[in-house]
């Protein structure tokens, strides 16, 4: 190698280097910036409930700001997915701010939302302002939105090793080329200690007793692995089926989240509870230690579907953990195994389902509740993906592979049947 050669390779390397630590840093900062902010107006709403009743007015302030300002960026994630496959422009800037203030307001008056959307938003939008900043090209912008993307998910969960396999995963049959991972996974870690710097604390589960890896357990996980992927399925389809219809139904997006939310707050002060609003991360931590009602899960999809449906804006993660730790949480009442390995094996399967990621959902678990619950989890995480069918939160992800070739088997059959 002549001296001009590796020059080059060492100006490259280092140019790399320093744009993963700006945009581990921007957007771990933006996440930190976001867990604060959430945790502030969560607290407000939660000493007065009666804020609720401004959910209508919430909604139709961000259906005002995204139909004026935000009209290139209202697919959010989808966007991201979108300008992986397809490179078009870089994603603006204003999608960072424009998703913030859109779910502190979601989470403020209480629609039922989740943070990793917007985490991840941030993340995209900008670590794509670097397309410009260092003129590159579109396999090298690529690259950008996978960290975008790993930078957002491991700071707002403080996951970095999920985050960057999730990133990878969520993008696989897009191709992906091999420097992207190592810019993901050190991006991710970037991000993730940025967010330790800011002194921000993520929130802790355990699971304490892990029972004996035996057949009679092993079997136990299938028929668990599916109720949990029929859930996932469940989620994902009510979320667009309600985005659907509020589109169909309503042509003035800025009306649909005021329409919606006067529903929902009416719904919520008609069953008398507020559990189900907002993240529900409370419910979250109670199904490791105490059985859930069996109807808890199809309610939050039912409440999540709709307010995301209507307009709101937040993420589908944290509710998509709710669903499957109340879940989980549930079936201990059946199931002989640990209520806490249960709800955690629920947490993540749910996701992985929901977002056809298995494997940075496995990897997920074992950060979050340790790694001897590794193989219960990897397992119903297998089994949920495979049993979650062909839809997903996101509309625009690449979706091939053995599931999708089991899923077209079986639609044929089905069309020779008739």
């Amino acid at each position: 190698m002549n001296s001009e050669k590796a020059k080059t390779i060492l100006i490259l390397l280092f140019k790399w280097i320093f744009i993963c630590v700006l945009v581990g840093i921007f957007s771990g900062s933006a996440s930190a910036f976001f867990l604060v902010s959430l945790e502030k107006v969560t607290q407000i709403r939660e000493h007065n409930q009666w804020l609720i009743w401004f959910l209508p007015i919430g909604g139709l302030a961000i259906g005002l700001l995204y139909h004026y300002l935000g009209n290139g960026v209202v697919k959010g994630n989808n966007l991201l997915l979108e300008e992986y496959e397809s490179p078009k422009k870089p994603i603006p800037l204003k999608m960072a701010p424009l998703v913030l203030i859109g779910t502190l307001i979601t989470h403020l008056f209480g629609g039922s939302a989740g943070r990793e959307g917007t985490a991840v938003q941030m993340g995209g939008a900008i670590s794509d302002q670097f397309t410009r900043i260092f003129k590159l090209d579109n396999s090298d912008r690529k690259s950008l939105i996978i960290m975008g993307i790993s930078a957002g998910f491991a700071s707002v969960f403080g996951t970095p090793l999920a985050g960057a396999l999730f990133s990878l995963e969520v993008l696989y049959f897009s191709k992906i080329n091999l420097k992207s991972v190592f810019l993901s996974f050190f991006t991710a870690y970037i991000a993730y200690f940025t967010v330790a710097f800011w002194n921000v604390k993520h929130t802790h589960y355990s699971i304490p007793i892990v029972p004996e890896i035996s057949i009679t357990n092993l079997l136990l996980i299938i028929p668990l692995g599916i109720a949990f992927g029929l859930a996932a399925m469940l989620f994902s389809k009510s979320t667009h089926f309600w985005a659907k219809l509020f589109s169909k139904i309503i042509s003035f997006s800025p009306l649909r989240p005021f329409i919606g939310g006067t529903i929902f707050a009416i719904t919520i002060y008609l069953i008398g509870t507020t559990k189900y609003i907002g993240l529900g991360v409370p419910m979250i931590v109670d199904s490791f230690s105490t059985p859930n009602a069996s109807y808890d899960f199809l309610l939050k999809i039912l409440f999540t579907g709709f307010t995301l449906g209507a307009g709101f804006k937040g993420g589908e993660v944290t509710p998509l953990f709710f669903v499957g730790a109340t879940l989980g949480s549930a079936l201990s009442v059946f199931v002989p195994l640990p209520i806490a390995l249960l709800a955690g094996m629920g947490f993540v399967a749910v996701f992985s389902g929901a977002t056809h990621t298995p494997i940075a959902c496995t990897v997920m678990g074992m950060e979050l509740f340790g790694i001897e619950s590794g193989v219960f989890i990897g397992l119903a995480c297998l089994f949920a993906y495979f049993s979650s069918g062909n839809v997903g939160i996101y509309h625009s992800q690449i979706v091939k592979g053995a599931k999708y070739h089991l899923y077209q088997k079986i639609n044929h059959k089905k069309l020779d049947l008739f």
